[in-house]
């Protein structure tokens, strides 16, 4: 894990003419880290969306961090990642949700080479080095759901000379209005269909948000829907344009859904450590009348702190630890991730949960920022991998690998109670008051 205050040297002018991107400072991430909790009850409060925290995350160089080093970007891998998506979710989760899906289009587009036509992602990166370019994968619609569970998009792109027109309503699109490029799954309405990812410009004509976003959690992450009223997209600004197989949405490739699965299980972890730190300063400022001393100093709060503590420290370790595998190419981690993610989510919700239970009434009163912690934390259920295809996974191969050996050779198992009666009664014969006895005794 990369833990310099500066990653790498990135672009510079001269480097085919571009300008810079700002250099990687992990060391300004606790500054960061502050200036976002500052205002994130306000944005809580208003579901409004933090747009005045992005120039502050590029300038720290946050929102290219995993810009790959051939582009000029400091290469960050998920280690590093895991690191700042932590730092951001303790700040204000939403700023970090929608960073997040900046930083994995940059990671994915480093680890597969020409996934972006190469003029496309070059005009990105020159937005991105003179401010801010958030990007994210719009695929949730109404009736599809998450496309990895299968099905085609109802979102149409229709061939118009030179580009193409998309028409269709995206749900769930996290930071939409602040978006740069909305990289839009879609179907054309080709025979065979073929399905990819669209880029669409902010602005483009067609293209509107409704404000449908009302949640409970990350309300500043805006999450609305993007309608879209043929949205006109040049013919090479696709990504991935295959035809369409049986499952057209299908799960992506292991590394990328490790870059998922840990990158927002830190997030929550960060949530989640928001949470402890509130708590133990609450802890250490509640005086009751009746023990006139602090809640800290009870053995009871002592206690339920260390169980928040040692949750947490052991999530955080195995994320940063299989992070750190994946980015050393361990293909067994980026498989296993999927089950930390359910840990670590897990024992994110739970320590938050035992805070609220330890503070009561203080714990839920909106002046206090535990009860807006534990609506976000939350929400880091709902992310792909979601826990019942993980376990349903993770199940069926642990059967499949018991079933092997069965299919060589029966499993020895302990004898049955009829076969151990039949055994008892061949060993022994009736005695004089016509109870068995041990034969030869």
């Amino acid at each position: 894990m990369t833990r310099d205050p500066v990653t790498r040297t990135n672009r510079t002018a001269d480097q085919g003419g571009a300008p810079a991107l700002p250099p990687l400072r992990l060391d300004l991430l606790p500054a960061v880290t502050d200036s976002l909790a500052a205002r994130a009850a306000l944005h809580d409060r208003d579901a409004s969306f933090p747009a005045e925290a992005f120039p502050l995350l590029h300038g720290a160089g946050l929102l290219t961090a995993t810009v790959a080093a051939r582009h000029g970007g400091p290469g960050a891998g998920l280690a590093d990642t895991a690191r700042i998506l932590r730092a951001l979710g303790a700040g204000d989760p939403a700023v970090a949700l929608v960073t997040a899906m900046t930083l994995f289009t940059h990671a994915a587009e480093a680890r597969t080479p020409g996934g972006w036509p190469p003029a496309l992602y070059a005009d990105l990166l020159d937005e991105s080095a003179t401010g801010p370019a958030l990007v994210n994968s719009l695929r949730v619609e109404p009736e599809l759901g998450s496309p990895v569970r299968g099905g085609l998009p109802a979102t149409t792109a229709r061939r118009d000379g030179d580009r193409w027109l998309l028409t269709g309503r995206k749900s769930y699109s996290t930071g939409a209005v602040g978006l740069s490029r909305l990289l839009v799954f879609a179907r054309t309405d080709e025979h065979p269909v073929r399905v990819g990812s669209f880029v669409v410009r902010a602005g483009s004509p067609g293209l509107e948000i409704e404000p449908t976003w009302d949640h409970v959690g990350l309300r500043a992450s805006r999450s609305d829907d993007v309608v879209l009223d043929s949205v006109p997209v040049p013919l090479g600004d696709v990504l991935g344009l295959a035809e369409a197989g049986e499952t057209p949405g299908a799960r992506p490739d292991p590394e990328t859904g490790a870059w998922n699965a840990l990158g927002l299980s830190a997030l929550y972890l960060g949530v989640a450590g928001a949470a402890r730190d509130w708590l133990t300063r609450f802890l250490h400022e509640r005086v009751p009348t009746s023990l006139g001393a602090p809640l800290a100093t009870l053995p009871r709060f002592q206690s339920a702190v260390g169980e928040i503590e040692t949750a947490l420290f052991g999530a955080d370790t195995l994320v940063d630890t299989l992070a750190a595998r994946v980015d050393s190419g361990d293909r067994t981690a980026a498989e296993q991730a999927g089950a930390v993610k359910v840990l670590a989510v897990r024992a994110a919700i739970t320590a938050v949960e035992q805070a609220v239970a330890l503070t009561g009434n203080h714990g839920l009163t909106r002046a206090n920022p535990l009860q807006r912690h534990y609506r976000d934390v939350l929400c880091g259920r709902v992310h792909t991998p979601q826990d019942d295809s993980v376990l349903l996974t993770a199940g069926r191969e642990a059967l499949a690998r018991a079933r092997e050996p069965l299919a060589r050779e029966p499993l020895a198992h302990e004898p049955l109670a009829h076969e151990v009666g039949a055994r008892e009664a061949a060993s022994h014969e009736p005695g004089p008051s016509g109870h068995p006895v041990p034969k030869g005794n």
